[in-house]
């Protein structure tokens, strides 16, 4: 299958969903690698004491170091080579003086370009020993984003993937973050479909929904990266336009893969080379 990046004519203002062949699978691989590496890397620097724009230089350095570039770095006027994302942070939380503490969970999340392919990824981490909640937030985050990867293959929806992340974290006693979602990556950064990690919603005005039923094909290329709050969903986002907080306060753990639908289910294109899957990572 021809890649469909070479079609001048796709409309992605219309939702086009762009379809991978070979070459597609084998750059994403390339990319994905490299970002599974750049976050094993940064496992031996987390710990108390920490500053985050610390970790954020270890990243950039690591990818520029193997030929790649960080894709943030210039990204809608975005500084930083990682977004770094500390206890109620939900997202991309800007890298800093801050300084880690003992407990603090965070994830951080790095996209590379490798020969022009996007690998996109994100992992919890912990610094020190976090409270028993905490680590149940951050597994069960895990699997829930394992459960939605475990949903892909042809003939599914996207519908099937936010279904099997909203009704395990549900049950958890948790609750998924409804304001940003996945999206489709490949030589684009951010690209259709939007991945909801949901199955449905409600609106104030109209009642519940259903999300999005989009077939699932083979060669769609996408992220997996349910956001899931310790209390309500409720979003803000703070003055300096990226930070985006949970409304109450309340933890938040994120994981992420990059994924590519194949002819009989799924490839993951950033697994760890280290067999890192959630923290603690020894």
């Amino acid at each position: 299958m021809q890649d469909a990046e070479l079609d001048e004519n796709l409309d992605m203002r219309a939702g086009a969903v762009r379809l991978h062949g070979p070459e597609g699978f084998a750059g994403m691989r390339r990319a994905g690698r490299l970002a599974a590496e750049c976050l094993d890397m940064i496992a031996d620097h987390v710990r108390p004491g920490v500053r985050t724009d610390r970790l954020d230089s270890l990243v950039r350095e690591f990818v520029l170091d193997n030929g790649a570039l960080p894709a943030t770095i210039g990204y809608r006027g975005y500084r930083h080579a990682s977004c770094i994302s500390i206890n109620h942070v939900i997202c991309h939380g800007i890298p800093s003086e801050k300084t880690l503490k003992d407990g603090d969970i965070l994830n951080i999340d790095v996209t590379v370009i490798v020969d022009g392919w996007h690998g996109d990824t994100s992992r919890m981490y912990y610094a020190g020993e976090p409270k028993v909640k905490a680590r149940r937030l951050v597994e069960t985050t895990h699997e829930a984003m394992m459960r939605g990867i475990g949903a892909i293959k042809p003939g599914a929806t996207l519908y099937d993937i936010g279904k099997a992340i909203q009704s395990f974290a549900e049950a958890e006693g948790f609750s998924v973050v409804r304001d940003f979602c996945g999206h489709g990556l490949g030589q684009v950064f951010h690209d259709a479909p939007n991945i909801v990690h949901y199955a449905e919603y409600r609106d104030r005005m109209t009642g519940l929904h259903r999300a999005a039923d989009t077939p699932l094909k083979p060669g769609m290329f996408f992220t997996v990266e349910p956001m899931i709050n310790e209390g309500r969903p409720d979003v803000k986002v703070l003055k300096d336009g990226w930070t985006a907080v949970s409304r109450d306060k309340s933890l938040s753990a994120q994981f992420e893969h990059s994924v590519g639908v194949t002819e009989t289910g799924v490839e993951i294109f950033t697994l760890s080379p280290r067999g890192h899957a959630r923290p603690p990572y020894g």
